[in-house]
């Protein structure tokens, strides 16, 4: 089993994971020769199911996947390890991600390597001899056994491994060129983040939940803004706040059990006529903020019929006037879960919403430049609450 790549977006890379790092612990990191698939799926709460081109952050020519299961990887990685490392290669000269293994813990070992320029200690650019090495800190270094001495990772063995959350760094310097008043200083940095390694067996039976066509699609307005009016209302009505009532939020589903029964849940609705309203109620108030003038996209008359295009509840909601409540579809969120899923802003400020009617919210969140292009998508589940 092999799997060893140069990173090409390492930004885009860190956004994601920053983004998916706020909803889960744990992510299902799955290659394949031509995508990467990054999961998220919690006891409860927001589920994340997301697929990118290998292009989209790696480098294709340098791409190289092995594995007995018809070239695919299965991991289970820490991600906010991950995205730790991968914040110090957004600047980095070159970076590398390989799957490799220390003992028998399974490792994604990230090496980036950056420039620095140092200056000359004196005016004749005499330049003191350098400080010997640190040792190593025990577990850490180049040596033998230290993990990541090669090139080539070495054969992993599939099947869940247990492995330690902590991570390890090496760092090591050179300089190039001759010696002058200033120089250039190449850092060498090796990050390894613990991951487990599951057969195709072992997660053939994970799959994306499964809606019936949505009443209404809309394009979201500003994030930022989303985020910042909704946090303030979950403020607003979360126990212990003057005009909270924990009667009101405690109206759930069955299943909704513990801190997600008592949290504050966002009524969140709209219309296929470019309107969205936020709204939150209480025993004590009910605040609400209406958008308008927002996009409605339509789906792609070359996939359906005529005649199944206009069978569609979206389209039936059209019809509706924008002034009649019927034609507005809604779902009850957990408002700090909500609050989780708009970090997504920092990834692509375009997303579409669609709305199945008081039962699920559906988010499709496009990459910057890859707009209407299913290669490159992020899709949020989020359960809606009963009223």
């Amino acid at each position: 089993m092999r799997f060893r790549t140069k990173l090409t977006n390492a930004e885009t890379f860190s956004k994601l994971t920053a983004s998916l790092s706020s909803l889960g612990k744990t992510c299902w990191m799955r290659l394949e020769p031509g995508n990467i698939r990054f999961t998220i799926i919690p006891d409860q709460g927001t589920q994340v199911w997301a697929q990118l081109p290998i292009d989209a952050i790696f480098d294709e020519s340098s791409y190289i996947l092995e594995s007995n299961s018809g070239g695919i990887i299965n991991l289970e990685v820490p991600i906010g390890a991950l995205h730790r490392a991968l914040r110090s290669a957004v600047d980095a000269k070159s970076a590398q991600l390989r799957l490799t293994q220390k003992g028998r813990i399974p490792l994604l070992a990230l090496t980036i390597r950056t420039l620095s320029w140092a200056p000359g200690s004196n005016a004749l650019g005499i330049t003191a001899a350098p400080a010997p090495a640190p040792a190593p800190a025990p577990g850490t270094g180049t040596g033998p056994g230290s993990g990541s001495s090669s090139n080539d990772p070495p054969t992993i063995t599939n099947g869940p491994t247990h492995a330690p959350p902590s991570s390890t760094t090496t760092t090591t310097d050179t300089t190039t060129g001759p010696a002058r008043p200033g120089r250039e200083r190449e850092t060498v940095i090796t990050q390894e983040i613990p991951v487990k390694v599951f057969h195709e067996s072992a997660v053939e039976g994970l799959h994306e939940p499964r809606c019936r066509d949505p009443d209404v699609h809309i394009i979201l307005p500003s994030l930022g803004q989303l985020k910042s009016i909704s946090e303030r209302f979950t403020k607003l009505a979360s126990p212990g706040h003057g005009f909270a009532s924990a009667a009101s939020d405690a109206a759930t589903k069955p299943t909704a059990t513990g801190a997600s029964a008592a949290a504050p849940k966002l009524e969140l609705s709209a219309n296929m006529h470019g309107s969205l309203r936020l709204a939150i109620a209480t025993d004590a108030l009910r605040i609400s903020s209406v958008w308008s003038g927002l996009v409605n996209p339509s789906l792609d008359p070359g996939q359906l019929s005529q005649g199944e295009m206009e069978r569609l509840p979206s389209e039936r909601m059209r019809a509706v006037p924008g002034d009649d409540e019927a034609g507005w579809a809604r779902v009850r969120i957990d408002g700090r879960d909500w609050g989780k899923v708009l970090s997504v802003g920092r990834l692509s400020p375009r997303v579409v919403a669609s709305f199945v009617h008081e039962t699920a919210l559906i988010l499709y969140v496009y990459l910057p430049g890859t707009f209407n292009e299913e290669d490159s998508c992020l899709t949020y589940y989020i359960n809606s609450y009963a009223a």
